[in-house]
């Protein structure tokens, strides 16, 4: 919002010097002893007019305007080609009651537009470990994002439920003569593994597992009573472990949902001339002449008319096409997916269900241990999530002795931060290491931090429990400026956040809002003021920094505990 309004006001300022440019671009200064804004633009007008920088930035500065009078402290041309402004306190000010008192912090909502989000995607049968927590955090908070901006979302889990994993388990399950009524979570967490070995050193065993999957994707009977089973506990233990993390899905699809729409999918690629025989196996040419490196074929149906993930994706799309009608589909799953995705893409924008450009992936990094590989446990494993919560716990209530008297709901609040903030903090495309130690401090860039600043502010704001506050057009010194400039700078944040799918825009303003926070009545003593006007003005601000805390704090899915 400050930005645009920054933006208007320097198209008027050069069109009194005639000069017309449509798009300005206004940041925030990396030199905030020298400016609050900047603007470069003198440099596109200049190269556009032939004219010189030098020139066309004193005639801006040496207008006489009362807009440049309301808006800005100082406004100066610097060599050689930069606009620096600096803001009024009363422009600062009348903004911070824009964004108090405007829907969403004045964010600008565009037309509604529909989102299919699939996020989540773990397999059946198999334990949720520390790599499933990712696409979830990550899911769940762009899920926020896109539904507070003012657009209908549709999440869906999209399991792996038909796949060899599920052979392997039956097989086991029929190994020990497991009956279906005894079937559990850890009975199910023991086999997979299990088998999954096996399989690995036995051609005969893997052979056969992939005889049951396929035979179970065919209908047998025996087989779809022990997937029937396998996917109702591995649902429930899902949801569990979800609910934890206040992850939730609209839909809770498996790949074989997909299975009712391969038929329609065939048949709309006959229809366009896209299905290529080859070695008997069915596949679809996605090549183009301007790629820089090969896309191979997308591989349809094997020649033994198996169907593959990416026949079951094109399946799945034109049930969400058929069902939803949606401008997007986004997609959050590991960068490692990003060939597979882009053949699918391809084939959906030839089918005319969605283009190209309407199909979003949205990769994300690896948790990786302090040696850089993917995070394990001492023995070798990725950490099950019911043990990565349990060890979080542990170590946040180690920190002081305060911390073991918490209740359970304020604790496993903490610890959704701690995990969240730890990974939303990062660019979503961008590896991190996984210290449990440092994500848990109630110092630094860390989710204790900001949830503390949110509860000292509010401890001070219910002790003085003023029945009115006020903002007037005074700002008291620098301190107090500087989080006033922070509040200004929410709705790029927002915007950034939205427009990128990257919840690290908002995780990255929450740590620099609750820095300037926690400056700010580290320096300024509110409780103990005998100036009532003052006290008013400053709990107006603080009651605004935190009314924008725990909205953010929503949109990462993190909840605020009672006390800390």
């Amino acid at each position: 919002m400050i930005k645009d309004k920054l933006s208007q006001v320097l198209k008027e300022i050069f069109q009194n010097c005639n000069y017309e440019i449509e798009d300005i671009t206004v940041t925030v200064s990396n030199r905030p002893d020298l400016c609050d804004y900047q603007c470069n633009d003198i440099f596109k007008l200049s190269k556009k007019l032939g004219k010189s920088p030098l020139k066309i930035g004193e005639e801006i500065t040496n207008l006489k305007l009362d807009i440049i009078d309301q808006t800005f402290k100082k406004f100066e041309f610097v060599k050689p080609g930069f606009i620096n402004m600096t803001l009024s306190d009363a422009f600062i000010n009348e903004n911070i009651k824009a964004i108090n008192t405007l829907p969403k912090f004045g964010v600008q909502e565009g037309p509604q537009e529909t989102y299919v989000i699939d996020y989540g995607g773990a397999n059946v049968a198999k334990p949720l470990h520390v790599g499933h927590m990712r696409p979830a955090i990550v899911g769940e908070s762009i899920k926020r994002i896109i539904k507070f901006m003012g657009h209908k979302v549709i999440s869906d889990i999209h399991m792996g439920d038909y796949g060899l994993q599920i052979g392997q388990v039956i097989y086991g399950l029929k190994q020990e003569q497991i009956a279906l009524e005894d079937i559990n979570i850890n009975l199910l967490n023991r086999l997979y593994p299990l088998i999954s070995a096996k399989c690995k050193e036995d051609e005969e065993v893997k052979e056969i597992c992939a005889t049951i999957t396929k035979e179970l994707q065919d209908g047998n009977p025996e087989y779809q009573k022990y997937w029937q089973k396998i996917l109702e506990v591995s649902k429930a233990d899902m949801k569990n472990l979800y609910d934890f993390l206040d992850v939730h899905f609209d839909l809770w699809y498996g790949e074989s949902d997909a299975y009712a729409y391969l038929d329609a999918v065939q048949k709309m690629l006959e229809a366009k001339n896209l299905l290529v025989k080859s070695r008997g196996a069915l596949v679809v040419e996605v090549q183009k002449e301007d790629d820089k490196k090969e896309v191979p074929p997308l591989l349809f149906q094997k020649s033994n008319g198996a169907y593959l993930y990416a026949s079951t994706d094109l399946g799945t799309i034109y049930q969400r096409w058929q069902d939803f009608k949606p401008n997007h589909i986004l997609y959050v799953v590991d960068n490692r997916q990003e060939m597979h995705l882009e053949q699918v893409f391809r084939v959906t924008d030839k089918l005319g269900l969605l283009k190209y450009q309407d199909l979003e992936f949205l990769g994300h990094g690896t948790v990786n241990g302090e040696d850089g590989k993917p995070y394990k446990t001492r023995n070798g494993d990725a950490p099950g999530l019911e043990t990565l919560f349990a060890q979080t716990k542990e170590i946040f209530k180690s920190k002081k002795a305060e911390n073991e008297n918490m209740s359970d709901e304020d604790t496993n609040k903490i610890v959704n931060a701690i995990l969240k903030f730890a990974d939303l903090q990062n660019s979503r495309e961008k590896d991190y290491i996984f210290d449990l130690n440092k994500f848990s401090d109630v110092t630094g860039k860390t989710g204790p931090y900001i949830l503390y600043t949110y509860l000292r502010i509010n401890k001070i704001i219910k002790e003085l429990n003023l029945k009115e506050v006020n903002l007037n057009d005074i700002i008291y010194n620098d301190i107090d400026r500087d989080l006033r400039l922070k509040l200004l700078e929410v709705s790029h944040a927002l915007e950034s956040a939205f427009i990128e799918r990257k919840p690290s825009y908002i995780a990255d303003y929450l740590y620099n809002l609750a820095v300037c926070a926690n400056s700010f009545y580290s320096h300024n003593h509110i409780m103990n003021l005998e100036d009532s006007e003052k006290q008013k003005n400053w709990i107006y601000i603080l009651t605004l920094t935190n009314k924008i805390i725990e909205e953010l704090l929503d949109l990462l899915a993190i909840k605020i505990p009672s006390k800390m």
